[in-house]
């Protein structure tokens, strides 16, 4: 099994200094964050995204997948999101995901990541939930001619508290597609805080599967990030079950919380499962 560490915990450090961390903590792939300070879209020119390249060769990493998900150099996390009721507003987390996709093609990433719709809270009081779909479908529909030409995949990665959080919800969604350039970023954490098994949603949605996230959950099921094994998750289970369904690509860690020491984090949870 491959395991890569992603960058959006090394927020207070340089993409250079992110890279080193995770290559000597003992990984061999990497999770770019496309915000700031490591590889907005918006602000890299050739001689950043070279220079990204050359980092990448100098510490022996893989790109495991582009994590198009957060939108801190406008806003926050999930903002501007697919489903702002502005459409102007709506269209700064479209060009973004398209400057994303070039970014990918020009670094050699196979895919990016991104928000299911948006934040629920952000739906307008009133609003059917199929309208809400309608108009993140109409969004992703807009982007996937121009993921398909730069030969990417974009995934949809469901969460707590947004448009889409179950592997229903993500089902249903997809039933609205037919596009080979589409898929699922599974964040196993994310299932497991909302009920889910991760072991069985593995197979259940392995069909659609790209990259998957990792990360342990509190036996309470509150959506916090936590070094594997120090939360509910049966990590050696999901881990053999991936293994199962022929998946070779990389298992992300994505421990976001822990800005104050990401290196740490890093070593502990590789450490971790090299043990279990």
């Amino acid at each position: 099994m491959k395991f890569a560490f992603s960058t959006n915990a090394f927020r207070k450090f340089s993409f250079a200094e992110a890279a080193k961390a995770i290559s000597v903590a003992g990984y061999s792939g990497v999770e770019i964050m496309c915000d700031t300070p490591h590889a907005y879209p918006d602000e890299l020119s050739r001689n950043d995204i070279e220079n990204i390249k050359q980092t990448l060769t100098k510490n022996n990493l893989e790109i495991s997948n582009l994590n198009a998900f957060m939108m801190c150099a406008v806003k926050d996390f999930h903002h501007p999101s697919w489903i702002e009721v502005d459409e102007d507003y709506r269209q700064i987390r479209i060009q973004y995901t398209k400057n994303c996709i070039d970014l990918a093609a020009r670094l050699g990433a196979k895919t990016i990541s991104t928000e299911p719709g948006g934040p629920l809270k952000d739906v307008p009081k009133g609003m059917p939930r199929q309208k809400a779909l309608d108009i993140f479908a109409d969004g992703l529909s807009s982007i996937l001619p121009h993921a398909m030409d730069k030969g990417i995949m974009v995934l949809v990665e469901p969460e707590p508290d947004l448009l889409i959080q179950t592997s229903d919800e993500f089902l249903s969604f997809m039933e609205m597609f037919s596009h080979p350039n589409l898929g699922l970023n599974l964040d196993i954490g994310h299932f497991y805080c909302v009920g889910e098994d991760p072991v069985e949603i593995i197979f259940k949605l392995k069909d659609y599967t790209r990259h998957y996230h990792l990360e342990d959950i509190p036996t309470t099921r509150e959506h916090k990030h936590v070094i594997p094994g120090q939360g509910g998750i049966d990590i050696a289970g999901v881990i053999e079950t991936v293994e199962k369904t022929g998946y070779n690509g990389f298992i992300t860690l994505e421990l976001y919380p822990f800005l104050n020491d990401p290196q740490k984090a890093a070593i502990d949870a590789i450490k971790y499962l090299k043990q279990n």
